[in-house]
């Protein structure tokens, strides 16, 4: 028996990866893994992953799980979704990369500030050629 995330349905094998799961995609910003465990698990970051697990699988439905087996994937238990494809697809999702007002505000401002210390830079460049002053 396993688990289905509580958030997106991920299959997976037992509690200690579910715990992996939940935290490791709000660790990557996903906003509705981190309310969940926010909600479901107020110190999942200090918690280890057996003692989180132990807390999500409480609210997480149980399923059946394929036997997993060690091939293919370097390690012993096997996972029947490798975790770089459960990420390429929640990159797929909606809401991914989207930016608060606040953030893109603070983005743009930073790529303003760039472009002004590159454009000084240059000038100050000139500079230094046209009198002769070298900073070698």
């Amino acid at each position: 028996m396993g688990y289905a995330c509580p958030v997106c349905e991920s299959e997976q094998a037992d509690a200690v990866h579910l715990a992996n799961h939940l935290a490791i995609t709000a660790s990557l910003g996903r906003r509705d893994h981190s309310e969940w465990l926010e909600e479901h698990a107020p110190d999942w970051a200090e918690a280890t992953p057996e003692e989180l697990g132990e807390t999500v699988s409480q609210h997480a439905p149980e399923i059946e799980t394929p036997e997993f087996d060690a091939s293919g994937h370097g390690h012993s238990h096997g996972r029947p979704d490798a975790l770089e494809d459960g990420l390429a697809r929640q990159r797929r999702q909606s809401g991914r990369g989207s930016l608060s007002a606040e953030a893109e505000g603070v983005l743009q401002e930073a790529r303003e500030l760039t472009r002004r210390m590159e454009a000084d830079g240059d000038e100050q460049a000139l500079d230094d050629s046209s009198t002769g002053d070298s900073k070698e």
